[in-house]
């Protein structure tokens, strides 16, 4: 394909890395993102095998794996009691745990950032059968040959290509985490509790120094007191007997600014994902529940997925085209897992159901 020039909408982990990938088959690549800085909104990020090989064809593998902390997660029961689902190995369990701020600053300078234009507010655009006008909120228009909505769940690139697709709440589903300084506890693997009413957490190392706790409950109910009295009412589902005291801790000496608290909200499945000039990845694609860890993971497939397509094709439409194909299909099969994974009803149901889901993900990855 000759070079085109890209404006991707969104500064996060895969419209950064989608402007490297882009960048790297000579594309022209503009990033507009509406923070005043480099974001890096939520604690840490899940990279499976299938995100690394990505990463790898960018040249970027072994500094990420430096920065990270690989996790070898076991599942627990409210009790303590470790489960692993038979017939899985731990390649099925295996993962980067990186933190999100170096993440995203390496990508940044991967794909330099004078490529990067901070405080950008896209308003909309309009699409021509030779060009993509993307309109800018201080009234500035950029022409592009391509323009990519990589602006979250409350994309408003996606509002304007699929009308009606707001994003919606996962009702009563909340999750709670923070980054803490790694202390006495023993975080060097993943501890996942499966536990009470609905409610599934744990912690793990996500640098040398640094630990996070998460704990994620459906059907919360009612919220009451501040943002760490409420993730701590929710750990202590986890804890039967003495189990998890290192969670509690971590999470009553917690400050209550680092507590990240967010109502859960999903992207309703979409007719469409492209149009001739116009596509969508990531969360504004198939924005899911976080309970599946690997929704991160998923975005930079799709990133992979569109620079062959773009590669592959020299007709932007069909190239565009057949990158949707291949992901919504995918989705189809991701959704059910997510499902399935959402409603086990006790730690061993949790482990057959997410093991068979990561086996799944990974052994039926595209290739980059």
């Amino acid at each position: 394909m000759s070079t085109k020039s890209t404006v991707i909408v969104g500064g996060g982990l895969v419209g950064l890395t989608a402007a490297a990938s882009l960048k790297l088959i000579g594309h022209d690549v503009v990033v507009l993102e509406q923070a005043p800085r480099i974001r890096a909104v939520g604690a840490g990020i899940g990279l499976w095998a299938n995100a690394l090989r990505e990463f790898d064809h960018l040249g970027i593998g072994p500094e990420i794996r430096d920065m990270g902390v690989e996790q070898n997660t076991w599942f627990f029961s409210p009790a303590g009691d470790p489960v692993r689902a038979a017939g899985y190995t731990d390649s099925d369990h295996r993962f980067l745990l990186v933190p999100r701020p170096e993440l995203n600053n390496l990508l940044a300078d991967t794909i330099g950032r004078d490529r990067i234009r901070l405080d950008a507010h896209v308003t909309g655009y309009t699409e021509t059968g030779s060009d993509v006008v993307v309109h800018l909120a201080n009234g500035e228009k950029l022409r592009t040959d391509l323009l990519i909505g990589s602006d979250g769940v409350h994309s408003h690139v996606r509002r304007q290509l699929v009308p009606g697709s707001d994003a919606v709440t996962h009702s009563g589903h909340y999750a709670w985490r923070a980054i803490v300084p790694t202390g006495n506890q023993n975080s060097q693997a993943t501890v996942l509790t499966v536990g009470h009413r609905r409610t599934r957490g744990g912690y793990a190392r996500i640098a040398r120094d640094r630990t996070m706790w998460m704990v994620n409950q459906f059907d919360a109910g009612p919220l009451t007191g501040s943002k760490r009295e409420r993730a701590l009412a929710r750990a202590r589902n986890l804890a039967e007997a003495g189990w998890n005291d290192e969670l509690l801790s971590m999470i009553a000496e917690t400050r209550e600014e680092s507590v990240l608290e967010n109502q859960v909200t999903l992207v309703p499945e979409l007719p469409r994902w492209t149009s001739a000039r116009v596509a969508l990845i990531g969360d504004a694609a198939h924005g899911l529940s976080p309970h599946i860890a690997s929704g991160g993971t998923l975005g930079i497939e799709d990133v992979g997925v569109l620079r062959g397509s773009l590669t592959a094709e020299a007709d932007l439409e069909k190239a565009l085209t057949a990158y949707e194909h291949a992901r919504s299909a995918r989705f189809d099969a991701v959704r059910e897992h997510s499902a399935a994974v959402e409603h086990a009803g006790d730690a061993v149901e949790f482990a057959q159901r997410y093991a068979a889901f990561s086996r799944w993900m990974l052994t039926t990855a595209p290739a980059t």
